[in-house]
């Protein structure tokens, strides 16, 4: 009897960098005084506008107002910029892209 399972596809998945400009929203959970805040992401998707799609989404159920979102790119993309990746941050990715999830790994409150 042959085995005619369909070998496993590649995952399309990729890890993108995100950063999430927050403006202030009733139980948003940023600190009192805050005017909004900065988050870094790494968020999977088969795209940069899927994983910006997701994050957007999540954030908006998280009771935060997302207001403007910048790419920067997979981690092939900014090593090919020259960013250094330290090992933490390679975790996350890592994480992101093995939970297909968002994970935000720094935020930033802005004051005025």
């Amino acid at each position: 009897m042959s085995d005619e399972r369909k070998p496993k596809k590649p995952s399309r998945q990729q890890v993108y960098t995100l950063l999430i400009e927050i403006g202030r929203k009733e139980g948003d959970g940023l600190p009192e005084k805050a005017t909004g805040a900065a988050l870094m992401c790494f968020a999977s998707g088969v795209d940069e506008a899927e994983a910006v799609r997701e994050t957007v989404a999540i954030l908006k159920q998280a009771d935060t107002a997302p207001l403007d979102v910048t790419g920067y790119g997979t981690l092939e993309e900014r090593e090919a910029d020259g960013d250094e990746i330290d090992p933490e941050e390679r975790a996350l990715m890592q994480r992101a892209l093995e939970e297909n999830s968002v994970i935000v790994a720094q935020m930033t409150p802005f004051y005025d």
